[in-house]
Parts: structure tokens; C-alpha cells; sequence
């Protein structure tokens, strides 16, 4: 009997990265073939750890700070990101799936790589959506603060009555840029469907990838929909020899970091951060990340030490606060790690952690804009001062750590493996599946329509 093959689909930054490569890598463990389809700079990573790789355009450097400070920026990241990334690539980006697709029992998406979600729909075939964060799920009894709109904590407040009348909204005022999504949608003969950034996909399975603590789950969550809890990688990098003599040689230091997208846009955040640190008497480990532009200028005060990279699982429960902005996979380690966190949020779905985490009164937190040593001194200050925050960061921190999301969301996974193979309808359809992408590929042929596809 040959092994599954399961084509994981996703794009974005190591947050968007490491828990699709640690769903497939847990998958391919269980005895299945993985595929992790993405952007060509992941390919090293993704090979390293054992995984088969497969480029999907388009192909730019997501790591970068050229693009990443114009990707991170409050108002107009997001638009950045679609109308000058992903929109321009999208017929190429679909011809990569289906050649990544070719074969496959079962394909995984990632909200953003937008080609997939349209060839699960035309393909037939069962078909898993990755949530990454509780922002999309969209729920109008939990909604998200959205980044980039004036009063979105204030918003998030009022009721579901007005959460879906914002929702509509929002996707009226972003419809014109999906022109050519549209195009290909109708090309392909699919009818026009919610635009998948702002509605949960119609697929067999819908993983939220996160701890129900940060985002629990809600009664208009599609009905199959999981909070399995993070799946955290465990990869092979480490931390380096000075890092590790740093760690030990004194008290826990409070670790500053903007994870791997933020670091890109960083201004003079490690500056500030730096002078915090020295102003509080405190030890301090810099994430400076590779740009060299994010060095502190001059000495560094004692006690502070800047390192391009350390696995946040290693540094950060060697930590006494966090500081960080508030991206999904920092938060889910911070989480873990049970310390006290002041969140700085840049762009995305960071505003809307930022808010859930100080809910949950482990975090405080400045809009990046605001940060500075002054405001750093007195969030930090604050969380060093009061019990309160250690104390419910530690009780978060050991929730985190009794979930199993990597086991929770594979089983969710081989479960659905299951339940697509026995039927003479699946095997039909499966086989006209994959006639489908022969002729696809083929320069002659013509993708023919899957029956039940409308």
C-alpha cells in the first residue's frame, strides 16, 4: 500500500512557515509522503528538515527588508502584499500548484497562497485550510482588532450586529483589487465565492492552529473547524556558543525580539531597547535579526548583548519579560514559555494578539509607532513590579504547554486521509483528478470540467 501524499500550500514569513513545515514533517513521520509547496528562498529550510520542497511563485525574497518594511506597514502592508506580490504572480502561482499538486490525497492551504485555495476548490480533492491566528476565523462573537483601522480596539468591542455589518463592508472596499482573482476564478469555470481573506474556506477541515486560550472556539466557527493548539516546531538550529554563556552568566535577561518580519521594518526599535534595558539595570538579549542597520549605534551597554538569531524556544524561558511584536508564531512561544510580555504590534493580525494577550493579563502593550526607551522603561517597569503579571503568565504558560496542537491537528489530518479513501466516488473522482492535471500540463490539453464542480 503506498503512502499518502499530502501537498502543504502556504507563503509569508517563518510564522507562516514553520507550523505548515511541522504539520508536514509529523505527517510524513506517521509513514506519509509531504510536500511543503511555497516560495523558492524556503527551499534549504525546508530540505533540511527532511521534507520534500516545491517552488510556487512568485518568487521574492519574503526575508528582504526592502520588502519587508513596505509589507509591514500599518495602513497599506496588506495591499502591498496583494496587489504587488501575490495578484501580479497568480497565474504562474497556479500553474506551480497544480504541478505540486500532481498526485496528491490530500492538499493543505495557507490563507494567503490564494492559487491553492482556488485549485482545491476546481480539483476535487479533500482539502484541509490552515488558520493561523483567531483573526481568520472571523467571528463576530470573538472579533478580531483589525490592524491599520483607527479605534480597532474600540470596535472589537461593539456588537455582532455591527461586526457583520463592518465584515460586509470591508470586503465591498477591497473587491476592486481581486480583479484578476476573479479572472482566473471565471477562467476556471468556478462561481464567484467570498473573498477567502475575510470568510473561513469551504473546506473538508479547518485547523486554527492556536491555543483555544488565546482564541477559543466560537458558535459561528464553521462546524468543522479545530483549535488544535500550536504546533511548534522543533528544528535544528540552535543557539550560539556566546548566547548560551550570556544565559548563563547572571540573572534572566528580558529578551527583545520582532520575530521574522517586523525585524525588517525594525527603525530604532533595538536602540531604544538597548537604552530601556540600561536605564532599568536590567540584563538584555537583542534579536537584531540580519540587517545590519538594526545594530545599536556604538557600545553596547553592559550587561546587553545583540545576535542575529536564537530559537525563541530557547531563549525565551530563560527570560524575566519578553518584548516582542506580537507575531503569531512569537506569541504561541512567548505563551509557552510563561513570561510576562509588552507586545509593540506593527501591522496584520499583531494588533489583534496584542489585544487577546493583554485579555488575558499576561501582556501590556505600545503601538510600535510609540515605543520608545522612555515607554519601554515604564511598560517594563510596570510588568517587573507587579506579581500579577508573572503569576497569570505562568498559569497561561503551563495551559500552553499541556496542549499537544502538533499530535491534535495531525490525527485531524489522518483522520480526514481516512474518510476520503473508501468510497468508489472519491476513487472516480480522483482519477478524473488526476486525468485533469495531466491535461493541464500538457501544452495541448485542456482541463476538462470535474464532475460536481460548479
Amino acid at each position: 500500500m503506498r503512502s499518502k501524499r499530502i501537498v502543504f500550500f502556504t507563503f509569508g514569513s517563518l510564522g507562516d512557515i514553520y507550523p505548515v513545515l511541522a504539520l508536514a514533517r509529523e505527517m510524513q513521520r506517521r509513514g506519509n509522503s509531504s510536500v511543503v509547496a511555497t516560495s523558492p528562498c524556503y527551499r534549504s529550510l525546508i530540505e533540511r528538515e527532511g521534507v520534500v520542497f516545491h517552488p510556487v511563485r512568485p518568487d521574492v525574497d519574503i526575508a528582504d527588508p526592502a520588502v519587508l518594511r513596505r509589507a509591514m506597514d500599518l495602513r497599506t502592508g496588506a495591499r502591498y502584499i496583494l496587489r504587488d506580490i501575490l495578484f501580479p504572480a497568480l497565474q504562474d502561482s497556479y500553474d506551480d500548484t497544480i504541478a505540486a499538486a500532481a498526485d496528491a490525497d490530500l492538499i493543505v492551504t495557507h490563507p494567503v497562497a490564494l492559487s491553492s485555495f482556488l485549485f482545491a476548490r476546481k480539483s476535487g480533492l479533500p482539502w484541509a485550510a490552515v488558520a493561523l491566528a483567531p483573526a481568520s476565523l472571523f467571528s463576530v462573537y470573538d472579533p478580531a482588532v483589525l490592524g491599520g483601522m483607527p479605534f480597532a480596539e474600540k470596535y472589537a468591542r461593539l456588537p455582532p450586529l455591527f461586526q457583520r455589518a463592518l465584515r460586509r463592508t470591508v470586503a465591498l472596499l477591497v473587491e476592486p483589487d481581486w480583479k484578476s482573482f476573479r479572472k482566473l476564478e471565471k477562467d476556471l469555470g468556478l462561481r464567484p465565492t467570498r473573498n477567502p481573506l475575510l470568510w473561513t474556506p469551504e473546506a473538508n477541515l479547518v485547523l486554527g492552529l492556536f491555543s483555544p486560550v488565546l482564541g477559543a472556539p466560537q458558535s459561528d466557527w464553521p462546524a468543522n473547524s479545530h483549535a488544535t493548539g500550536f504546533p511548534f516546531l522543533q528544528h535544528n538550529d540552535g543557539n550560539s556558543p556566546a548566547l548560551r554563556e550570556f544565559l548563563d552568566s547572571g540573572a534572566p535577561p528580558i529578551v527583545f525580539t520582532l520575530g521574522s518580519a517586523a525585524v525588517g521594518a525594525a527603525g530604532d526599535f533595538f536602540q531604544q531597547s538597548a537604552e530601556a534595558a540600561h536605564a532599568l539595570g536590567r540584563r538584555a538579549v537583542l534579536l537584531v535579526g540580519r540587517d545590519r542597520r538594526n545594530q545599536p549605534v556604538g557600545k553596547l551597554p553592559p550587561g546587553v548583548i545583540a545576535v542575529p538569531y536564537a530559537p525563541h524556544a530557547i531563549v525565551f524561558p530563560r527570560a524575566c519579560v519578553v518584548v516582542h511584536q506580537g507575531g503569531i508564531g512569537t506569541t504561541g512561544e512567548a505563551m509557552r514559555a510563561g513570561r510576562p510580555m509588552l507586545v509593540v504590534p506593527y501591522s496584520h493580525d499583531q494588533p489583534d494578539h496584542a489585544a487577546r494577550l493583554k485579555r488575558l493579563g499576561v501582556a501590556r502593550s505600545v503601538p510600535c509607532k510609540r515605543y520608545n526607551a522612555t515607554t519601554a522603561v515604564r511598560e517594563i517597569g510596570t510588568l517587573l513590579e507587579s506579581k500579577m503579571y508573572a503569576d497569570r503568565a505562568a498559569e497561561v504558560g503551563a495551559r500552553v504547554r499541556a496542549e499537544s496542537g502538533l499530535n491534535t491537528a495531525c490525527d485531524l489530518l489522518a483522520d480526514l486521509l481516512k474518510q476520503a479513501n473508501p468510497g468508489e466516488e472519491r476513487l472516480v473522482k480522483s482519477v478524473v483528478g488526476a486525468a485533469w492535471v495531466r491535461d493541464y500540463l500538457s501544452p495541448s490539453g485542456r482541463p476538462p470540467v470535474i464532475p460536481g464542480d460548479a
